[in-house]
């Protein structure tokens, strides 16, 4: 017995060092290559111009435009909105770096800072900033998630998305024609328990500040219920709801939210993957809710966009997504028909966003 167990100790001391260092290898690392042998190759270019409704830059400079104006006519993109305008003199100084420069090209969505709400005057002076940044050439507001995650009224209790207090925003938004992107909340996973049925176990490993507890700062399904309840409250105003407002995996779901509330359309940014995994379920949706869908990425990475040019438009099978640890799954083409990609791509985003240049893309 002795024999045995020295001769096996032997056999794994010869081991290469590679083989043992597999053998130890933990998920985080474990990333194999397909040896699936399919057609398809590679989008680097979308069909038709398209308009990115969910951008985020920080330096709008002459030199920073110049350098995107690059990448952009590379990948075919008409129309960069920024999202992270600010207000007041950040947004008129984008504005002007904008005009200057590529007056058609790019443009600024304003924000607007909650830090106190309840205090006295508060929505007056909200609404004042927001029509003067309007008036510098904003065309839009885009909300950030900290509404409902971290913002607090004067009294220090956790302000709502549907919080009464902030209706005069929504309400100057439909009065003025602008559109109000939001991204409430993060995907339901977060909030779920931290085991192996949870599928963005990775993402929560190696970037545990993601990682909420079933109330943290309220249930999940809370926030997404106060969005959506402000959203009917509100039917004088367009809203995009960003990331298809974390629905993209029950798609079943969003399209009856989507009959419900009218005066919301959907942006695709950073879900492609939830797509990329079900292309013929997806594929009808798109078709149905053709109208409703806005095209956007949420990051510029000028590498990663042809994923999603590949998944909209190619019928391809099996291939590999840039994040592992947003899916560890591939994607499949969707194969939409050219009439509803130009939808997704820029015609629906020009019909919610007033002013930009319809001349950079297809007239019919």
């Amino acid at each position: 017995m002795m024999l045995k167990k020295s001769l096996s100790l032997a056999v794994f001391a010869l081991l290469p060092f590679s083989i043992l260092l597999g053998q130890d290898m933990g998920f985080e690392e474990y990333n194999p290559t397909s040896t699936l042998v399919v057609e398809g190759e590679e989008v680097p270019r979308a069909k038709f111009p398209f308009i990115d409704v969910h951008s985020h830059q920080r330096d709008m400079s002459p030199e920073a435009l110049k350098k995107m104006i690059v990448d952009m006519d590379r990948i075919n993109e008409g129309i960069m909105v920024n999202l992270s305008g600010g207000t007041g003199k950040r947004v008129r100084d984008m504005v002007q770096s904008i005009e200057a420069n590529f007056p058609n090209r790019f443009v600024v969505f304003a924000n607007v800072d909650f830090d106190g709400v309840g205090k006295a005057g508060w929505a007056e002076k909200a609404v004042k900033q927001l029509e003067q940044d309007v008036k510098t050439g904003a065309k839009g507001l885009k909300i950030y998630k900290s509404l409902g995650l971290r913002y607090k009224d004067s009294e220090g209790n956790r302000l709502a998305i549907d919080d009464p207090r902030l209706d005069p925003i929504w309400a100057k938004c439909g009065a003025l024609g602008i559109p109000v992107l939001i991204h409430a909340a993060d995907p339901k996973s977060f909030w779920d328990p931290m085991d192996s049925n949870n599928e963005r176990w990775l993402e929560l490993k190696t970037r545990p500040r993601r990682k909420r507890s079933a109330t943290n700062p309220a249930p999940w399904q809370q926030i997404i219920d106060e969005q959506h309840a402000m959203f009917k409250k509100h039917p004088k105003t367009k809203f995009i709801n960003a990331h298809m407002g974390w629905y993209a995996n029950d798609l079943k779901k969003l399209g009856t939210l989507l009959d419900e509330i009218p005066n919301m359309s959907v942006g695709i940014g950073a879900i492609i993957a939830e797509l990329g995994r079900q292309p013929k379920a997806a594929h009808a949706f798109f078709v149905h809710y053709q109208d409703r869908i806005l095209f956007g990425k949420d990051s510029w990475k000028p590498d990663e966009f042809p994923t999603y040019f590949r998944v909209l438009e190619s019928d391809d099978e099996y291939f590999p997504y840039y994040k592992k640890y947003h899916a560890f799954w591939a994607m499949y083409g969707m194969n939409l028909p050219d009439d509803v990609l130009k939808k997704v791509y820029y015609k629906n985003a020009l019909n919610l966003i007033p002013g930009l240049d319809k001349s950079l893309f297809p007239s019919e």
